[in-house]
């Protein structure tokens, strides 16, 4: 998770409160909780289309 987190460029409490909101998706392998990078791709996206629409 903390891993996604820099990718993003957020911090861990704010990366928890996205996947909690649904904005960002997870998988669960056993008590992990994994961001694979296409779903990365998707969240950064969705900032972009949030951003351009505030514009």
């Amino acid at each position: 998770m903390d891993d996604a987190a820099a990718l993003i460029g957020i911090g861990r409490t704010a990366t928890y409160d996205e996947i909690r909101l649904g904005r960002l998706r997870t998988v669960r392998r056993g008590r992990r909780r994994l961001v694979p990078t296409e779903w990365i791709d998707e969240y950064v996206e969705l900032l972009k289309r949030e951003a351009e629409a505030a514009a």
